[in-house]
């Protein structure tokens, strides 16, 4: 046997197993999935969701609002772009207003929750008055401003709702008083009541839904218990039941789920049957942009509540499942900064504004698909309409606000924003300046790195 050079005869070694492609492949998946999971967890991802995914939803929006506007605005013997340049406007001016909410301090945005509210409920009621409210489509719920302008004064009552509740809830829960039910349910309840009211003497019981919602978001952030939230919901119940026997149109919304021909017996069913041929037609990537077949004039309302009919029979299912993660990114980024603050009015208010885009995208994108009565509520941020668009953007803005607003996410901006100078020192030159050292994003990661953003 061959001996080394102490003497000692060698060790055998082991020989080395060859690494299978099984191994890697599952350490590379681990390693993606580790580097996902951080990525995940970083401060300003909330923000970059919020920012990001109602930027995506807008473009869209006013892409699709011009596709399947065209027909409509040409059988009014108008300009084909007639709607898509209103609803431009509109997004400019909603831009403005989310830069402006996402801006301001905390304390601003509860300052202009009365002043919000009391101007919405003027609003609302003047909308009742002869010769100033308008109806459209057999609802008392528009104001003409002058031209082809109107406003809908029930959509800036969402975000009353929700400022308003939100500072009401706040400054409760500070001074201890959400133990006892009567002070959770008084003055919250009657004032949302107030506005139901007054939404529903114009016959909008779409928007109705979507305040009942907010209401009931507040409530549960609020820590109402089980039995007092069931009180609340079955009171709301029994009423929207009475308003649906009531309303033979309600009624025969109500009769169309399910239905596969226009004419379904006694009830007319056309726009939810060809709501669902215009999905079906889609397929997997769409007919195109501008090659909807249902929007000559077979699909009513093709680009305000069905417009996520439109999407997808141009985009196809890829395109409305687009919309549908959009739409649940910002959801999450939205429980995610009501649920990781430690100021009740962010967290109601957060939550809040998030319960309204997703119930509200849930109604519309559910009466589409024929799974839900159709309520007539625009797809936030998506269908055509100023008067939804401006109050949605400003909640936005909100968010936005709430999201720069945590501490890590308030250092990982800092650390993104480089600032170059001179220090001056003790040991410096003949000039008393120390040279110049570059403030950069090295140097000051050890200050910011316990945010976890890099």
């Amino acid at each position: 046997m061959p001996t080394s050079r102490t003497g000692r005869p060698p060790v055998p070694r082991t020989p080395k197993r060859p690494a299978t492609p099984r191994l890697a492949r599952e350490n590379g998946v681990l390693a993606f999935y580790t580097r996902a999971r951080r990525g995940w967890d970083r401060p300003l991802t909330a923000y970059y969701l919020i920012f990001g995914g109602s930027l995506l939803i807008t473009v869209l929006g006013l892409v699709m609002v011009y596709s399947a506007s065209q027909i409509t605005a040409l059988q009014m013997s108008l300009p084909g772009s007639y709607f898509f340049r209103k609803q431009l406007l509109a997004a400019v001016i909603g831009a403005g207003l989310l830069f402006a909410a996402s801006r301001m301090p905390v304390k601003l945005h509860r300052a202009l929750a009365y002043p919000i509210l009391a101007g919405a409920v003027f609003l609302m009621a003047l909308v009742q008055v002869p010769g100033i409210g308008v109806s459209v489509n057999g609802n008392q719920n528009w104001i003409a401003l002058g031209g082809s302008f109107q406003i809908q004064p029930s959509e800036f009552g969402k975000l009353a709702l929700v400022l308003w509740g939100a500072d009401l809830l706040a400054r409760k829960q500070d001074k201890k008083l959400l133990t006892q039910w009567k002070h959770m349910l008084v003055p919250l309840v009657p004032a949302a009541f107030m506005l139901l009211g007054l939404i529903m003497i114009g016959g909008d019981m779409g928007t109705a839904i979507i305040l009942t919602a907010i209401l009931f978001g507040l409530l549960w952030l609020a820590g109402a218990p089980t039995r007092l939230f069931a009180g609340v919901l079955s009171i709301a119940a029994v009423l929207g039941l009475i308003l649906i026997k009531t309303s033979p149109n309600r009624m025969a919304r109500l009769q169309c789920l399910g239905a596969t021909e226009p004419q379904s017996g006694p009830v007319d069913c056309w726009q939810a049957v060809h709501g669902i041929y215009a999905l079906a037609s889609g397929g997997i990537f769409g007919s195109g942009l501008g090659a909807s077949v249902e929007k000559w004039g077979q699909l009513p309302e093709a680009h305000t509540d069905f417009i996520f009919a439109v999407t997808g029979e141009e985009l196809g299912l890829a395109g409305t499942l687009s919309v549908l993660a959009l739409f649940a990114a910002l959801g999450y980024a939205g429980i995610r900064v009501a649920g990781r603050t430690e100021d009740p009015f962010v967290r109601y208010a957060a939550g809040g504004v998030t319960t309204w885009i997703t119930a509200q995208a849930v109604i519309n994108i559910g009466a589409v698909l024929g799974l839900l009565p159709i309520a007539g509520v625009p797809l936030p941020l998506f269908s055509y309409g100023g008067s939804a668009l401006l109050p949605t953007m400003f909640a936005i803005g909100l968010l936005i606000a709430f999201a720069r607003d945590e501490p890590a996410a308030r250092a990982a901006l800092a650390m993104r924003q480089p600032r170059f100078g001179r220090k001056r020192g003790a040991g410096g030159t003949g000039s008393g300046r120390s040279p110049r050292r570059w403030n950069t994003m090295r140097r000051r990661a050890s200050a910011a790195r316990s945010s976890g953003e890099r």
